[in-house]
This record gives structure tokens, C-alpha cells and sequence, in this order.
């Protein structure tokens, strides 16, 4: 059923979700309830944290593109990245914490913390058994397994291919490991040291780039990155690990893989591993038909994800990380009503950002593309291309928000064969709309992307709605539709100031910073203005928090 109103016609829902939704400490133990203002300074937290090191990536694909550009190496090395990146979703960190953070979060919450303990120590010590065999495994059989997800490369470029992805691969036993970690962590809410692990990971990549980069010569020059990748995982896995000692949490020699907490995790991590292992596969498919396009595709698209992933990071990622726990103990103790108001209340929120951040995409992919990457080894024709993948990619970003708390809702309920059957539809659909769509180029295969990503949404909302009695659509409609309205103002006014100052500036470094950063600064004023005006509750919201602070 809807949720009900208070006789002043106020959402009761509405009011537990703005709660929920302006909460945090970090370090406080879980709490039979959140306290007022602890997920939302959680959010700002986490959100401040994430973009800082979302720029700290886009710094690290600056240093990257000049080193290497758009060329043959840089797609060897991005075909092989996803290749143990599919695999860590499949086993290790991505697809443990949903499995394990609400069976460990109840047991804290039955109070039996030595239970708790046992489990997680096991599990350490499983996964680093388990991800070294299989890391061992696709070492030896690298060359078989790259030329089937790279089937447009050969000779020098499928070697390069190859051979970068065994150097590659051990991070999936670090990632493995961190998994847990990050896992017991988030159990306590605890996100600070998760959320500023990956600005270290990004810090360490550029800093081994440009110490090793000249080391090496020709093509060769690729393996310096491949080696920073390996070092600024180390990093990411130290620092949340160092911040246990803030934690109950005791590590013990525990290897009890038959205990039945270790069971429901794993039978719990196989529906999820499977649905995220199908999700990871959109990026492999992305790159095996970039591959058939030309060398400089699978770049390209990675390229364009990378400035895509920066807004998606910087909220959806922390919005739905930090709710996570709070789902997951909602659903623990049955009070589905909190838990959907607490959902939706964090979908609105996602779109507040990410439509905004989309409308700015569509209109100024080209001005943000030459900024970022235009230099050294980066061609204007490969800004063309690349610039091409942001815009398709733009049409997908407020649905993926969407789709990852979404997807977290369903691992909170205990209910992930219901992702992994819509995360199964949506391979099918990306692969089958890439098949015809990649002789477009770029913009095909990633047009491909964002209209699976949409109708995995869509199917989404319809099977929680039933299974929670309602989502509050309606108002995430109106929401959603005034939000479009103020972001079309947005769209307006950057592209209009960009203009302007593009001609009368120039495209020097200096006018290009300026015309960009005054166009989005502008647009964003307006948005806001505009938002106000149209009473969009999710901006009291944010200036509430502000205000607090």
C-alpha cells in the first residue's frame, strides 16, 4: 500500500526517508536507529571524499592520455584491465560486501559478536585461498582467453594485450581482501577510510606513470601504468585496513568454511556474483565490438566512461554505499515502510544530481573531452571520437543511479536472484542492440548501453513496487519532471556562456578553463535558481545539511 499522511497532508514516508537521509558519524557503533543527521553527513562526507578522488582519477587519465593517447597500446591496455576487473566482480570485492554486509550486519545486531568475527576472519582467509588459484590459473591461460574478448586485435597489439593482463591480475586477491575489509567496516558505519582509499589509488597510478613511463620505450611504455595499477591497489587495501583498529573487530585464525553464516554468504554471493558478473559484462562487450570498429575504440569509450563516472561517483555511488547498512538493517528487522521511504527518498536524490549533470554532458561533451585530454599524445580527431562516446554515455546516467540503489535494495532484502535475472535481460539487451548498432561507431555500441541500463530500471521499479507495496512513483515523477525542467535551463545557459567565451577567448588552456568552468558555474546557479522556484524539496534538503554543518 501508499504510505499514508499526516493530517497536516504531510508524506509520512517522505519524513522518515528525510531522516534516514540526513544521518552520519563515522565510528559509531550500529544503532537500533539512525540518529538524526548521521546518514546525510555520511552522504556529504562520502560525497566529498569520492569526488575528491574522482578528480584525482581524472588527473590520472590526463597523465595517462598524454603519455599514451588513443592508440593500439592504450586499447590493449584497456581490454586488458576489464578482464580481471570482470573477474573481481564476479569473486571478490564487488560481489562479497552485498553478500556479506547484511548477514554480518545481523548478527551484530543480534548481538553475537563473536559469531560475527568468525565469519569475517574465514571469509579473509577464503578468498585469499581461493582468488590466488584463480589468479594462478589465468596466468597460465592468458593466451588463450584474451584473443576471445579481443577478436579484432592481432599480432603485436593482442601480444601486448596478453601479456598486460598477467601483470594485471593480482589484483583481484587484493581486491579480494578489501572486499571484507571495506565489508566489516561499512558494518559499523564506518566510510571515511573506504571513501579517501581511492584518491590514494589514483595518486599512486600517476605518481609510478611518471617515474617509470621513461624507463620504458616504445609500446612498452603501457607496462608503467599496468604497474601503478598493481601499487595503488596495495595502497587502496592498507588504508581501510588500517582503520579496523577503530572497529571490535579481532582477526582470528579461523577457518571454518563449513560454518553456516560462511554458507548463507556464499549462497548469498552467487545469485550476486552472477548479476554483477552480468553487469561487468556490458564494459566487455563494449570493448569486443570497439574492437571490431577500430583500435582506437575500446580507448575511446573507456575514455568517455571515465569523465562519465565522475557525477555518477560523486553521489549515486555514495548515496547508495551509505544507505546500504541502513537498508540492510531495516530489512533485517522487517519495517519495510522505513526502508522504502528511505529508497526513494535516495532516488530523488540521485536525479536531483545526475540530470543536471546530464543535460550539462549533452551540450558541452566536446569543450569537456578537449580540456581533460588534449594534450601530448591526444589528437583533436581523438577528442572527436571520444567526445562521441560522452554524449551516448550521458543518456544512461541518471538510470544508472539509479540502477545501483536499486540494485542495493534488493541485496538489503536478501533477494538477489531478482537483479541477477534483470542484470541477465540486460546483457541480452546490450549485446543484441550492440550488434546492431556498433556499425554506427562509438555511439552505437554505448547508444546500446544506456538503453539496457533504462529498461533494467524500469524493470526494477515494477518488481520492488510489488514487493514493498509501493515506491512513492509519483512523487519521483513530479520530482523527476521538474528536475528536467530546471536542468533544460541548465542546458540553455552553459551551452549559450561557453559559446561566447570559446569565441572571444580562444582554446588555450587559460580560455578553455575558463569558458568551461564559467559555463558549468553559471548553468549551476541557474539550476539551482530554478530549482527553488519550482520548490524541489531535494535542494532544501541539501541546504538543511549545508546550514547544519
Amino acid at each position: 500500500m501508499e504510505t499514508p499522511e499526516t493530517p497536516d497532508g504531510r508524506d509520512i514516508g517522505a519524513d522518515a526517508a528525510l531522516g534516514a537521509a540526513e544521518a552520519f558519524d563515522p565510528g559509531e557503533e550500529p544503532s537500533p536507529e539512525p540518529s538524526p543527521g548521521r546518514i546525510g553527513r555520511s552522504t556529504a562526507f562520502f560525497s566529498i571524499a569520492t569526488a575528491a578522488s574522482r578528480v584525482a582519477g581524472l588527473g590520472r587519465e590526463i597523465v595517462a592520455a598524454s603519455y599514451y593517447g588513443v592508440n593500439g597500446p592504450m586499447s590493449a591496455f584497456t581490454v586488458a584491465f576489464q578482464v580481471p576487473n570482470l573477474v573481481r566482480a564476479l569473486f571478490a570485492d564487488a560481489a562479497l560486501q552485498p553478500a556479506f554486509v547484511p548477514i554480518f550486519t545481523e548478527q551484530l545486531e543480534k548481538k553475537n559478536y563473536r559469531e560475527a568475527f568468525r565469519l569475517a576472519s574465514t571469509l579473509l582467509l577464503l578468498v585469499t585461498l581461493v582468488l590466488g588459484a584463480i589468479t594462478a590459473l589465468f596466468v597460465l591461460a592468458a593466451p588463450v582467453i584474451m584473443p576471445l574478448v579481443a577478436p579484432g586485435f592481432e599480432g603485436a597489439i593482442l601480444d601486448l594485450t596478453i601479456t598486460l593482463s598477467q601483470v594485471l591480475f593480482p589484483i583481484l586477491i587484493l581486491l579480494g581482501v578489501s572486499g571484507v575489509v571495506v565489508g566489516v567496516l561499512n558494518s559499523y558505519d564506518r566510510f571515511g577510510a573506504f571513501a579517501i582509499s581511492p584518491l590514494f589509488w589514483n595518486l599512486t597510478i600517476i605518481l609510478v606513470v611518471v617515474v617509470l613511463a621513461p624507463m620504458f620505450e616504445g609500446q612498452d611504455r603501457i607496462y608503467a601504468y599496468a604497474i601503478g595499477i598493481l601499487a595503488g591497489t596495495l595502497v587502496q587495501l592498507l588504508i581501510p585496513a588500517w582503520d579496523l583498529r577503530n572497529t571490535p573487530f579481532k582477526f582470528e585464525w579461523s577457518f571454518e568454511w563449513r560454518n553456516r553464516d560462511v554458507r548463507r554468504v556464499l549462497l548469498l554471493m552467487l545469485p550476486v556474483t552472477i548479476s554483477l558478473g552480468l553487469i561487468n559484462f556490458n564494459l566487455i562487450i563494449n570493448s569486443l565490438f570497439g574492437t571490431l570498429v577500430s583500435n582506437q575504440a575500446p580507448a575511446a569509450i573507456d575514455k568517455a566512461f571515465r569523465i562519465y563516472q565522475l557525477p555518477q561517483g560523486i553521489f549515486s555511488v555514495a548515496i547508495a554505499t551509505v544507505l546500504f547498512p541502513t537498508l540492510a538493517r531495516f530489512a533485517a528487522r522487517g519495517e519495510h515502510d522505513n526502508l522504502r521511504a528511505t529508497m526513494a527518498n535516495g532516488m530523488r536524490q540521485i536525479l536531483f544530481v545526475l540530470i543536471p549533470a546530464a543535460a550539462a554532458v549533452l551540450v558541452l561533451s566536446d569543450p569537456m573531452v578537449r580540456l581533460v585530454f588534449q594534450r601530448g599524445e591526444f589528437t583533436p580527431e581523438q577528442t572527436t571520437l571520444v567526445a562521441t562516446a560522452l554524449f551516448w554515455f550521458a543518456f544512461s546516467l541518471p538510470a544508472n543511479g539509479l540502477f545501483l540503489l536499486l540494485t542495493r535494495t534488493f541485496f538489503s532484502l536478501q533477494r538477489p536472484w531478482v537483479p541477477t535475472g534483470i542484470a541477465a535481460a540486460n546483457l541480452a539487451v546490450t549485446a543484441l542492440a550492440a550488434l546492431g548498432l556498433y556499425h554506427l561507431g562509438v555511439g552505437g555500441i554505448v547508444a546500446a548501453t544506456a538503453i539496457a541500463t533504462v529498461a533494467s530500471v524500469v524493470a526494477q521499479c515494477v518488481i520492488l513496487r510489488r514487493l514493498l507495496g509501493g515506491l512513492e512513483l509519483g512523487r519521483l515523477l513530479d520530482t523527476g519532471l521538474r528536475i528536467a525542467a530546471a536542468a533544460v535551463a541548465l542546458a540553455i545557459v552553459s551551452f549559450g556562456v561557453w559559446d561566447v567565451l570559446d569565441n572571444a577567448l580562444g582554446r588555450g588552456l587559460l580560455g578553455q578553463i575558463v569558458s568551461l568552468g564559467a559555463a558549468l558555474g553559471l548553468g549551476g546557479l541557474v539550476y539551482l535558481g530554478v530549482a527553488k522556484l519550482l520548490r524541489i524539496a531535494e535542494l532544501e534538503q541539501i541546504m538543511r545539511l549545508v546550514r547544519r554543518r
